[in-house]
């Protein structure tokens, strides 16, 4: 025996499952809450963070550094018009999409030396750490 949990509130839910769909206005989605993904990974001098953001520019970022919390945001808005030969619209679409994510840093970061490139749709963001932190080379301890 198989149990199927219907939700059976509403009197024409194939209209409403129509509506909520992301595509009801030709191809735009209704609600951009898009986070984009990071990646961080770990060296033996470094951390780094790569946030894709394809379609951005440097300047859309803003990376913040406070009380070794970094925080990386960007808010962007875009506005298309096509208007026929009379100069009526036939259809303006605008958009605004703004996302924020925040790490905490561990205290091994030296945070002075903190730097970002952003480059083919990936912010990179390279926290070196503290020259304490760094492994320290193998020397040899001789006998007396």
């Amino acid at each position: 025996m198989t149990l199927v949990k219907t939700n059976n509130r509403f009197a024409f839910p194939s209209l409403i499952d129509e509506f909520l769909k992301p595509d009801w206005m030709g191809g735009m989605e209704r609600f951009n809450v898009n986070v984009p993904a990071v990646n961080i990974k770990e060296t033996e001098t470094n951390f780094v963070v790569e946030l894709a953001a394809p379609g951005k520019k440097k300047e859309d970022f803003n990376i913040e550094l406070d009380d070794n919390v970094l925080t990386i945001s960007s808010e962007a808005s875009v506005e298309n018009e096509e208007k026929d030969k009379d100069g009526k619209y036939t259809r303006k679409e605008f958009s605004y999409s703004s996302f924020k994510r925040a790490f905490t840093l561990p205290d091994i970061v030296n945070e002075f030396d903190i730097n970002a490139t952003y480059e083919n749709g990936v912010l990179h963001i390279t926290l070196p750490k503290r020259e304490e932190a760094l492994p320290k080379p193998k020397r040899m301890i001789e006998i007396g």
